[in-house]
């Protein structure tokens, strides 16, 4: 299982990706794929994960963006040396896509509001990442 990862403002986001398979839990005509994302922060101030903005691409080069507030449902405050972990999906059409993305955060010291940026992440079938 491929891992990426960066670091924004000393805030980590690594990132895995899980084939889940086609025709997946209620996705018709749609490969499914599975992340989980690990977020920590590194700095001295707490943290809270306002919201998120994602660019998913599938393999016909289609675009469509993503916005809300937090993930799955929160808006996790991680204090320094701790971290969030939460895992999520995304269904596409084709065998082969990608997503990259930014958290919007606020340092809840000084109030300052900051992107963080998701790696770009593959999503491929198994018979693609071989």
């Amino acid at each position: 299982m491929q891992t990426v990862d960066c670091i924004t403002h000393d805030i980590r986001v690594s990132v895995q990706v899980a084939y889940q398979g086609f025709n997946a839990s209620g996705f018709p005509d749609h490969h499914l794929f599975a992340y989980q994302i690990f977020i920590e922060n590194l700095g001295n101030d707490p943290v809270q994960l306002l919201n998120r903005h994602w660019l998913i691409t599938d393999g016909f080069g289609q675009k469509r963006s993503v916005d809300g507030p937090g993930v799955v449902g929160q808006q996790p405050v991680i204090q320094p040396g701790n971290h969030f972990l939460y895992t999520s999906g995304c269904p596409l059409q084709s065998e082969a896509g990608s997503m990259q993305g930014t958290y919007e955060f606020e340092n809840l010291r000084n109030g300052r509001r900051f992107d963080v940026d998701i790696p770009r992440f593959l999503l491929l079938t198994p018979q693609l990442s071989n």
